[in-house]
C-alpha cells in the first residue's frame, strides 16, 4: 500500500469492489493504495488501512451523533469528528485543538474536508452507485499531520451519509405505504 502523502494531487477512486461485502479500496490506477472495511453489514464499526498504518473508526451517539478515530489495536482515540447535519457536514475535533470542517452538497455528490484556513485538504466527487459505491478523491494538501487517515475517514462518513439517505427513503416509502 502506499503512503498518503506520495498521492497528494493524483485523481483516486474509491470502489466497493463486491456489492455484498461493506468492503472499499482506494485506487491508484490498478493499485491498491487504501482499504477501509466494515466489520458487519449494518455495523458502524470500520477499520482504514494504508501505507502509513491503520485505523478505526465509529459512530456513536443517537440524536447528536459523532465519530471516534483511534489507533486501530490500543483503542487510542486521537480525534472525533461531530456531525451537523443541518450545516451539511461537521467538524472535526484533533487533540492540538485544530479544528477541520468538513461539508457537502445538497445532494451528498460531493464532499471536502477543509483546514481552518478554509483551504481544501481532501475532496471527493460523485460519490453515488446503485450496487457498488464510488468516488473519485482528490489528496490536496500533502502537510497535514492527519493526512495517513484522513482519506478513509472522509469516505467511511460519505458512506455513513449514504447509508443514512437509504434508511430515510425506505422510512418514508414505507409510512407512505402504510
Amino acid at each position: 500500500m502506499k503512503r498518503m502523502q506520495d498521492l497528494v494531487g493524483r485523481e483516486l477512486k474509491w470502489v466497493q469492489p463486491r456489492a455484498m461485502k461493506r468492503e472499499f479500496e482506494l485506487r491508484d490506477g490498478d493499485d491498491v493504495a487504501a482499504t477501509l472495511s466494515f466489520r458487519s453489514l449494518l455495523g458502524s464499526f470500520a477499520t482504514a488501512v494504508t501505507g502509513d498504518g491503520s485505523w478505526t473508526f465509529k459512530r456513536v451517539g443517537f440524536w447528536r451523533t459523532r465519530v471516534t478515530v483511534c489507533v486501530a489495536g490500543t483503542g487510542a482515540e486521537i480525534a472525533t469528528f461531530r456531525n451537523n447535519t443541518w450545516k451539511g457536514g461537521g467538524t472535526l475535533e484533533l487533540p492540538d485543538g485544530r479544528r477541520l470542517r468538513a461539508n457537502t452538497n445538497m445532494w451528498g455528490s460531493t464532499y471536502a474536508f477543509k483546514a481552518e484556513t478554509g483551504a481544501p485538504l481532501v475532496r471527493y466527487r460523485k460519490i453515488g452507485g446503485p450496487l457498488h459505491l464510488s468516488s473519485f478523491m482528490e489528496v490536496v494538501a500533502g502537510t497535514a499531520p492527519e493526512l495517513p487517515w484522513l482519506p478513509a475517514l472522509g469516505w467511511y462518513l460519505a458512506i455513513k451519509m449514504n447509508d443514512d439517505a437509504a434508511a430515510g427513503a425506505a422510512a418514508a416509502g414505507a409510512a407512505a405505504a402504510g
